[in-house]
Formats: structure tokens, sequence, C-alpha cells
């Protein structure tokens, strides 16, 4: 018989993985990162002899313990940590910033958009050093002296801004913006640290100014102007490469500027290549918009912001030959009919899309002139239009080839009105009606019901009822609730399950 047995430790001892050994084992990985630091350093030249060649010394520079590393990215590269942190979502760069020095600098050199709040940032050189790679530069809000202890808080869609007390409109904005002097200095800093700049929003600038981002930034691509003049726009003439382009010249209760037709003829012979124009508080004529037309061939979408330009301005569209989107937003008034230019009217041949929206619509004869330059259009927007009735909404039967039709917050317009047209649209494919109070789904028609059923895309709710039925359709609710609350019910035969 065999004396021998079995360790009862060697049976009960569970297999050793190699993570444990690895991870339990600091001096392996601390001479691993001391031998990628000997790596990382230069080497000493070969002419050079050592100090000492005792067998001491030798023995202690071979066998030196590491030093331990704290920050182990501190071993990365910074062309391979920027790729890293480039990959992280934007949601993440205010937390990434937080790690150390060397992440702020590295997380600002990936910042393109920046909105300035301080204009002490720019001028002292700080901007550059924080983020030295931008491309879109906004300072507007930069441009105005706010104080912050102020409880009055004005807000556009342009600026947000503190105010003392209220603003007077006779001061032009003389009291919370800074000077065009120290605008135009900025704009100067500006240009110098960023000339690869390709979008810029300013504020009370000058020619000069303007000018200076035109001689230094020559890929500058899109510009917004606020509080500008006929003067300004000089300067704006030099950006050679401009494509996108909106000017503010009035904004109530904030600041005025006049931009008629002589700005707009040096704008439009200088920026030849514009693409999108959109002109908000601007006065001008039939001369400005047409010299507009005739030199830039490139333009394709044109919006009108709260214009106060003179009657017959509209006649000068049909000279905007590659104008394809034509936008109204928060008009007084379109334009009246004028018998000085009635027998030159044209159209657009190539405009595809009008839209109108938060605009006054007070004339039928200036809206049945809008309809006639847009003939041809294929997309229809009327969303939170005052005044537009039945009578004016019939001279859109001038719109043959319309395909998409959406009408939102008109709440004078009947179904009268709007099945008069739909039933003569022939090519009509989308239609959407919200938000119209006067549109009862009990004088819908027979014939509108057909059309209906022919859309591709139908989006019905002119008013409250409608969206609750809307929502209700084809859940059963509203019958006898003995169907859906008997005993021991299956809930696999209940609608929608």
């Amino acid at each position: 018989m065999s004396c021998l047995a079995e360790d009862p430790k060697a049976v009960s001892s569970p297999a050793r993985r190699w993570s444990g050994l690895w991870m339990k084992n600091k001096k392996a990985i601390n001479n691993v990162l001391f031998a990628m630091h000997l790596q990382s350093l230069p080497k000493p030249p070969k002419n050079s002899h050592p100090v000492s060649s005792s067998p001491q010394s030798i023995k202690a520079q071979d066998f030196a313990v590491p030093v331990p590393v704290s920050d182990r990215t501190s071993l990365l590269a910074d062309e391979t940590l920027l790729y890293i942190l480039s990959k992280l979502p934007d949601s993440q760069r205010n937390s990434n910033s937080l790690v150390s020095k060397r992440w702020l600098n590295l997380q600002g050199r990936l910042v393109r958009s920046l909105k300035l709040l301080q204009w002490d940032f720019l001028v002292s050189g700080r901007l550059f050093h924080r983020f030295p790679n931008l491309i879109h530069v906004d300072l507007v809000n930069g441009s105005v002296v706010s104080p912050r202890n102020s409880g009055i808080f004005c807000s556009n869609n342009a600026v947000s801004f503190h105010v003392d007390s209220i603003l007077n409109p006779n001061d032009n904005g003389s009291k919370i913006l800074l000077g065009s002097q120290e605008i135009d200095a900025g704009l100067e800093v500006l240009a110098n640290g960023y000339p690869n700049l390709r979008r810029l929003s300013a504020m009370n600038a000058s020619e000069m100014g303007v000018l200076s981002v035109a001689e230094d930034c020559p890929t500058l691509q899109e510009l917004e102007l606020h509080n500008c003049n006929d003067q300004v726009l000089r300067g704006i003439a030099a950006c050679h490469n401009l494509q996108i382009l909106r000017l503010v010249g009035n904004l109530d209760g904030f600041y005025k500027s006049s931009v008629s037709d002589v700005g707009l003829t040096i704008l439009a012979q200088g920026c030849k290549r514009l693409v999108k124009l959109e002109l908000s508080g601007c006065e001008g004529s039939y001369e400005g918009i047409k010299a507009i037309g005739q030199c830039c061939q490139m333009l394709e979408e044109l919006t009108i912001c709260d214009h106060r330009m003179e009657d017959g301005w509209l006649y000068a569209l049909c000279y905007c030959w590659s104008l394809r989107t034509l936008r109204f937003v928060s008009c007084g008034r379109i334009d009246r009919r004028s018998s000085e230019f009635s027998e030159e009217i044209g159209f657009c041949p190539t405009l595809e899309r009008l839209h109108l929206e938060k605009c006054q619509l007070r004339d039928g004869s200036s809206l049945g002139v809008l309809f006639s330059v847009c003939q041809e259009v294929r997309e229809v927007m009327f969303h939170n239009c005052w005044g537009l009735d039945n009578d004016m909404f019939r001279t859109a039967l001038i719109f043959r080839r319309v395909k998409f039709l959406s009408i939102e917050g008109c709440s004078r317009l009947t179904i009268e009105g709007l099945e008069h047209v739909l039933l003569s649209s022939k090519e009509l494919r989308s239609l959407r009606v919200v938000s119209c109070k006067s549109i009862k789904d009990s004088e819908t028609s027979q014939a509108l019901s057909a059309l209906f059923s022919s859309l591709k895309d139908l989006k019905w709710r002119p008013d409250t009822k409608s969206l609750v039925s809307a929502t209700i359709a084809g859940s059963g609710m509203g019958k006898r609730g003995s169907r859906f609350f008997r005993k021991g019910c299956d809930w696999k035969s209940l609608p929608g399950a």
C-alpha cells in the first residue's frame, strides 16, 4: 500500500491568473515605464566621456530605481493625446480641461468656434494663447458695455445684455456700445492673430476695421455686421471670397443706422461671389436690389427682415437669375403696387421656395405683386402671418407648380379659402396646416377629403380639437368600457397591443 497522500492546500487553492500576478508586481510596471522614459530622452554625444568609470558608479547607473509616474498620459506626445481628445464628445470638453494645465491647453487647441463676452480678453492677447485655432468668432456681445449688477436685462435674437435704465432710441446705442475706434483696434488684433478666420460677427465697426479683416483674412467666407451703414460697406467690398453676408441696419430700441441703395450698389460690385444675403432693417429701393441681382449672379438665397425699403423694390427681383429661396421675416409690409413699374413686372425663373414668417399682410395688391414675381415656386410657407384671409389667399392660385404648402398660425383663414386654392393645385404632394383656429374639421368637403387621401405627406392639426381627435383616432376610446375592462380580458386582444 502506498502511504502517499495529496496535499489539501494544492487541491483547494484556485488557479492563479497572469493579470493578478502582473498587477501585484508593481516593480515590473515601474521598470517598463522607466524604459519608456529613457527612450524618450535625447542620446548623449558619441565623443562624451563619463566622469567616473568606477564599477560602483556603473552599477549605480544600471540598477537605479525608477520613480513612479503619477500621470500616465504624460508619456504620450501632444499629437497623440490631441487626437484622442478630438474623438471625445463635446459634452466632456469642460470636464477634460480641468484635468491639468496640459489638458487645458490641448483642449483649447480643439475649439474652433467662440462667442466673446469680454472685450479685454481679445485686446490683451489672452484669446490667442487660450484658443489658437479659432475659425469662427462672435464679437457682438463683447461689444456691449453691460453692467453686471443691473437688474434690467434686454434680450434679442442678436444680442443680450444688462442695462442701467431704459434705452432711449435717440441715443443710437452710444451709451452701451463700444466706440468704433476701439472696435477697429480689436478687429485688427483679431485679424493678425487668426489669418485663417472664416466666420465673423461684429458690431459698430467702421470701414477701416472691416478693411483690416478683409486684407488679413483672405479665407473669410461668412460675415455678420450690426449697426452698419453705407460707409462700412466699402470695407466689405474688399472681401472678395465672401459667400454669406448678414447686414443689420436698425434694431428698434437699441441702435439705428442707414443702409441705402448706395451701400447696396457698393456691396454688389465688390462681393460678386455671394450665395446667401440677409438684409435686416435696411433701406433701399429698386436700384439697390437690381444692382445686387445683376452683379451677384451666384446669389441663391435672399432674406428680408424688417425692411424699410421704398415701394417698387419687388420688381427688381426678376434680375436675380439664380435665386432659389426668398424669405420674409418680421416685415410690417411687403410692397405696394407701383404704376411706374407695372409694365416691367417679371418673375424669377429659378425660384423654388417662398417663406413668409411673422409678417403683416395688410394689402392684397402688394401680396399679388409678390406672388406674380414668385409664380414658379415649388414650396410655399405662411407661418404666423397676421392678416392673411380668404381674399388674400386666393391670389395664391397663380402658384400652378407648388408641391409643398405649409400654413401655421394664420387665424383668419377659413376652410373656404383653403379649399379654393388646394383644389386648383394639381401638383400638390405635401400639405401642413397647424394652429389655424378658423379652419374646422366639420366643414371639410368630400372633394377636399379625396385630395387628402391622394397626398404623400399630410399634417392636419388646424385647432386643438383636431389635435385631440387625431391623437385618439384608432385607439377605440369613446366606446363602451365593458369591452376593455371586462373581467379576465386578454391584453393581447386590445387595440394597439
